[in-house]
């Protein structure tokens, strides 16, 4: 049976750049039955080059403060560690749920990353959307 029509407003991190996960990602939600959906991460943007970490600071809060959920990347964390930490301490702050998704192909996870995430999951699409259903501010 197909579930109602509920707009999931998400943030992917991406630490300024749209990763081969970050895009992987896309891709899987996309591809999933009665799942909709709205990213609220902007990856790239010209204008990023020349902000400062402070204005970068507040376009993140801006991009996380809209949305039901946060999905962390995991595999990015090690390469990007000060910004996604940044990430999560602001969802954190402003209450967004975290989902840690694996790193794809690797059992290494973050700890910090693990102790923020309300659950964490591996590269499933099943098992991604259950735990955005079920964590989701909707």
């Amino acid at each position: 049976m197909p579930q109602p029509f509920v707009l999931n407003r998400l943030f992917i991190s991406y630490a300024w750049k749209q990763h081969e996960a970050y895009v992987r990602l896309l891709v899987l939600l996309k591809k999933a039955p009665d799942f909709h959906f709205q990213i609220y991460s902007v990856p790239e943007d010209i204008a990023y080059s020349r902000m400062t970490n402070q204005q970068l600071e507040a376009e993140l809060n801006y991009q996380i403060s809209s949305v039901d959920c946060v999905l962390v990347l995991c595999e990015l964390y090690v390469g990007y560690t000060a910004w996604i930490q940044f990430e999560i301490d602001l969802a954190n702050s402003l209450g967004k749920p975290i989902i840690a998704i694996k790193p794809f192909g690797s059992l290494h996870m973050p700890v910090v990353v693990a102790n923020a995430a309300r659950e964490i999951v591996s590269w499933d699409t099943v098992a991604i959307l259950k735990a955005i259903r079920e964590h989701s501010l909707i």
